[in-house]
């Protein structure tokens, strides 16, 4: 259904610090910079795109939106967790933890406010 996700950063290096660590804890890439100075990351078939606002304007966090990551498991899940909180990110809510339905999540504000969860795939 979606092509990709952009969000805004005041501080795009950052960005990149927190983002590198935590998509690389999942298995995935660094990102790179495009033309325009955005920041991407592409992860089996999904895009991230980090930029500063065209506007001009601050970069503000939404609220009540929640932007979700699928790992492989729950140890890339821990390991995402881990690498954001040494890389700017903020823990939220729960610890990672299992769901009653099996599923193995995280929770983490990144250093602009955006609010993420990792999530693997039940177990049972």
């Amino acid at each position: 259904m979606f092509t990709h996700v952009m969000i805004g950063s005041n501080d795009l290096e950052q960005a990149r610090s927190f983002y590198d660590a935590t998509f690389v804890a999942l298995g995935g890439k660094s990102g790179e910079m495009d033309a325009r100075g955005r920041l991407i990351y592409a992860h089996e078939g999904g895009r991230l795109m980090i930029t500063k606002p065209i506007d001009g304007k601050p970069a503000t966090a939404a609220n009540g939106g929640t932007i979700g990551i699928a790992a492989a498991s729950p140890e890339h899940v821990l390991a995402w967790h881990a690498a954001g909180i040494a890389h700017g990110g903020t823990a939220i809510e729960s610890p990672p933890a299992e769901r009653p339905n099996g599923a193995f999540v995280a929770y983490l504000r990144d250093p602009d406010g955006n609010k993420l969860t990792v999530r693997s795939q039940p177990t049972k």
